[in-house]
């Protein structure tokens, strides 16, 4: 018996499910399920999106103005584009568009072709609808042990299919730092900063630019610009 009334075994089950590092993972027998309604979802289109703009405005490299980012938007036919910060996030409503045009992976693969002939910019874009950025914000399971919400890292899918190679890092144990996985996004809690942190690492060599990445408090802040006048 451990410290904690826990035999050997138990305490090696508790590590393989996750138990103390604060990960969520789903049940194995809803994982193929899950990830067939995953896709399903974000190409079902929304009346109002979140685009998320990959590397921009970092350096010199992929300089793009809000304003440019907001008339972009607008000359493809979406309506009231507001953009948060300078790091390229963006909400804006598909009401004027036919379903075939405002599926989430149809409304990023436009903006993408977009920013590239008007503004000469090439970077990653992924959405999600509104109804996903609620999932994101719900499902984070590190919120209690995530003091800084600068360190805490949310890396969106840009494929949900994706998810699936991540599975194998929720297992590992990462103290002082914490990695979990949601529907959408996985979620590393930082302790040491974002540089030092090896699950950030880890994630990357994985998935490479299939994920981008904002920190809890500029989430949050999307998630109540996404939410406003809805």
């Amino acid at each position: 018996m451990d410290q904690q009334g826990k035999p050997p075994a138990a305490r090696k089950a508790a590590r393989k499910d996750g138990e103390g590092n604060g990960q969520k993972v789903v049940p194995k027998d809803g994982q193929h399920e899950g990830r067939q309604l995953a896709r399903k979802d974000r190409d079902g289109g929304g009346q109002r999106q979140i685009a998320l703009l990959r590397g921009v405005n970092v350096g010199r490299a992929k300089r793009i103005a809000m304003a440019d980012l907001r008339q972009v938007l607008g000359e493809l036919g979406f309506t009231g584009a507001r953009t948060l910060l300078n790091s390229g996030n963006a909400v804006f409503d598909c009401d004027g568009l036919d379903a075939a045009q405002s599926s989430t992976s149809m409304s990023a693969t436009r903006i993408e072709e977009a920013l590239v002939l008007k503004l000469g910019v090439g970077s990653r874009v992924t959405v999600l609808d509104a109804q996903q950025l609620d999932d994101v914000v719900a499902d984070n399971p590190l919120g209690a042990i995530a003091v800084d919400p600068a360190r805490l890292m949310v890396s969106v899918f840009s494929n949900p299919a994706d998810r699936a190679k991540l599975e194998p890092l929720a297992h590992q144990p990462w103290e002082p730092e914490a990695f979990a996985l949601g529907r959408w996004a996985a979620y590393i809690w930082c302790a040491d900063g974002v540089l030092a942190s090896r699950a950030a690492a880890a994630m990357g060599k994985l998935l490479g630019d299939g994920v981008t990445t904002r920190n809890w408090a500029t989430i949050s802040k999307l998630h109540a610009l996404a939410r406003a006048d809805a």
